[in-house]
Parts: C-alpha cells; structure tokens; sequence
C-alpha cells in the first residue's frame, strides 16, 4: 500500500510515517517501480504500535527499546515492565509539578481582587521571581 493509505490505516501521518522512516523508527519503505513507497501489513501494525506508545507519552528512544523487545521473542518481561514503571514514574513527576504549579497559580489569584487598582499580586510575584534567577 503507499504511503496514504498507511497513514490512514495505522492513523500516523504521512509526514510522520516519513521521519520515523528517516530516523529508523521504522525500516525504509520498499519502492515500486513507479518509485512510490510500498507498505505492507507489518508496517502498519508497527506504525500502530508506535502511535499507541506516543499516545502513552513515550519518548522515541523509549519507543525504540519498545520495539526491539516486541521483536525479541526471547525477552523478558521484567525489561518490559521496567521500561513502563520508569514512563509511570516520570508522568507522577511531572503531574506533581503541575499541580505544585496550579496550587501556586490558584493562591495568587486568590490574592488578586481583580479590581482597577494597579496592584497586582500575580504581576508582582511573577516580577519578583523573574529578578531572582528562579
């Protein structure tokens, strides 16, 4: 199938299907003679596996040792297992960062009257930790 249909199928873009080709995410296309792209089954289940493991968060290089695992029939899935518990641990991060950054943002609009003074305690809190390098 060319490219178009592959991306429709697995739901990547064309574009997409191009740079993960380009950075051997996924083996390079054979060409027909008409030098079009030709993907077949296989391409399209991996194009899957890659969107899914995207939707997921995981980085390309975590998507790549993914892969190699998929395709090692003798793994373990210790390594698997590692791979996601590490991924879960830097979302719980990241979540707690956010929510660190939420409850900052709640209090100084709490702080704000939100009147026509031109005192504003989010602009003087942002201000004040802009000067100090934070």
């Amino acid at each position: 199938m060319q490219i178009g249909q592959a991306s429709r199928t697995s739901g990547v873009s064309a574009k997409m299907i191009r740079h993960y080709e380009s950075i051997g995410l996924i083996p390079s296309a054979g060409r027909r003679s008409s030098n079009y792209r030709d993907y077949d089954d296989a391409d399209v289940h991996r194009l899957r596996f890659i969107r899914r493991s995207r939707d997921l968060g995981f980085s390309i290089d975590r998507i790549q040792d993914l892969l190699k695992l998929w395709s090692d029939r003798d793994r373990a899935g210790s390594e698997v297992k590692s791979i996601a518990q590490a991924h879960v641990a830097e979302i719980e991060t990241r979540i707690a960062h956010m929510r660190e950054m939420a409850d900052v943002l709640y209090a100084l609009a709490d702080a704000c009257e939100g009147n026509d003074r031109p005192e504003r305690p989010i602009i003087r809190s942002l201000a004040r930790n802009g000067a100090s390098g934070h």
